[in-house]
């Protein structure tokens, strides 16, 4: 049986009216950069919505946006470029950086025969405070009218320093 083609506003009807404009702001600004957008039913039956960057083949190339438990609006950004806007890091505010230091600790960097191969984890700074985080949920980030402006704009500074290398 053939999978099911879902568009955009298949995922929009799932979303909260808060969220909607946030969506299109990125899904319009990711398809000029010459990403690609899926929108797919997890094992969940959650809705996820992916862009992947057509020049990056694995994981690093991409951004989720999805819902998990069908109603919370979450961001997933693969942000292995964070070095690259250590102001947009330090601009972040407590809820945010709350939740990127309950993201798990990076295995690797601790031992580097944990974890999968491909696996690097990521090493920054905010505010003079040292994170070394879990590749998979260090950026995964609830959406709420609070966060918006600052997913926006980490998105667009991981999609530039993309554009640079």
């Amino acid at each position: 049986m053939a999978k099911a083609k879902y568009q955009i506003e298949d995922f929009l009807t799932n979303v909260k009216d808060d969220y909607k404009a946030f969506i299109m702001i990125i899904h319009e600004k990711l398809l000029q950069e010459g990403y690609k957008s899926k929108i797919q039913l997890t094992k969940n039956n959650d809705f996820q919505l992916s862009y992947f960057q057509a020049k990056i083949k694995s994981v690093e190339g991409r951004i989720l946006i999805f819902l998990f438990h069908n109603d919370e609006l979450m961001v997933r950004i693969y942000a292995k470029n964070n070095a690259e806007y250590p102001e947009v890091l330090n601009s972040l505010p407590e809820i945010i950086v709350n939740q990127i230091d309950k993201a798990d600790i990076c295995k690797k960097m601790i031992d580097p025969d944990k974890c999968w191969k491909g696996c690097m984890g990521y090493e920054f700074y905010i505010r003079g405070n040292h994170y070394q985080k879990c590749y998979t949920n260090c950026f995964q980030l609830d959406v709420d009218s609070e966060s918006i402006p600052y997913l926006l704009k980490l998105i667009e500074s991981e999609s530039e320093a993309r554009l640079i290398i």
